[in-house]
């Protein structure tokens, strides 16, 4: 699989997807975005692949979320976006939570808004002792993770992470349950290799069929589809589009 922003490798049964912008701290633009879909598609399709690790490229970032740039920017036609649409980002979240196959998350260094998004759609989540986590929706005016987040760590922590929009380390991240290790940068790779070495020698259809079972078990399809909802009516506030784009000028320095 070749292509300009992930990079694709192979080792027996275990597929890793990079994240590959580093310049942009993985920054999710359409590219990105289009790219991860087609690679999950594919890597699904192929029963040569048993486990799925997803990470970013260099030693500074997991993922930064939305690429606000491109968000804030004209498009094909010229229209400028004020974020009133879900965009290719969201789509790519809601791709890794719909992944059949195991994956675990790498998360080598800080993971923000869509990134934060994309490790906890992950099944199991290991980070380098640089990572940081923010869930930054509301501060966007959005409900974002709002339906995951509590599986993963409780219904109060969630609460608190996603109403103060705060930052998270990695030390916290292991005491509240967000990562399920904890690692130096440096042994990150070959750690989370170990673990999906261990889970591709299984059934892969056991495993396939245990992740569907827990899924069931914890998740629940109504708060899905009212998050969607909710967020589908928040888009066309004018809180929603002034405090985005008032945020991806703090970033971008775009006026």
């Amino acid at each position: 699989m070749n292509y300009g922003s992930l990079i694709v490798e192979r080792t027996d049964a275990v597929a890793t997807i990079r994240l590959n912008r580093p310049e942009k701290h993985n920054a999710l633009n359409t590219q990105l975005c289009e790219e991860l879909i087609n690679a999950l598609d594919k890597l699904e399709a192929d029963d040569g692949v048993n486990v799925l690790v997803l990470t970013g490229a260099g030693e500074k970032a997991f993922c930064a979320g939305a690429d606000m740039a491109e968000a804030i920017g004209p498009d094909s036609s010229g229209n400028v976006s004020d974020g009133g649409a879900p965009g290719p980002p969201a789509e790519a979240v809601a791709r890794v939570l719909r992944t059949r196959k195991p994956l675990i998350a790498a998360v080598n260094g800080y993971a923000y808004g869509g990134g934060a998004a994309l490790a906890i759609n992950c099944d199991i989540r290991v980070a380098s002792d640089n990572a940081r986590f923010r869930f930054i929706g509301a501060s966007y005016g959005l409900v974002v993770s709002a339906f995951q987040l509590p599986r993963v760590v409780g219904a109060p922590l969630a609460k608190e992470l996603i109403f103060t929009a705060r930052a998270i380390d990695a030390q916290e991240a292991l005491r509240i349950g967000l990562i399920n290790h904890l690692v130096p940068l440096e042994q990150l790779e070959s750690t989370v290799a170990e673990m999906a070495a261990a889970i591709a020698a299984n059934s892969r259809a056991a495993v396939m069929e245990s992740k569907r079972v827990i899924d069931i078990a914890t998740s629940s399809r109504e708060a899905v589809q009212h998050e969607v909802k909710t967020n589908a009516e928040l888009r066309q506030s004018k809180e929603h589009r002034d405090r985005f784009r008032a945020a991806a000028i703090r970033v971008t320095g775009e006026k």
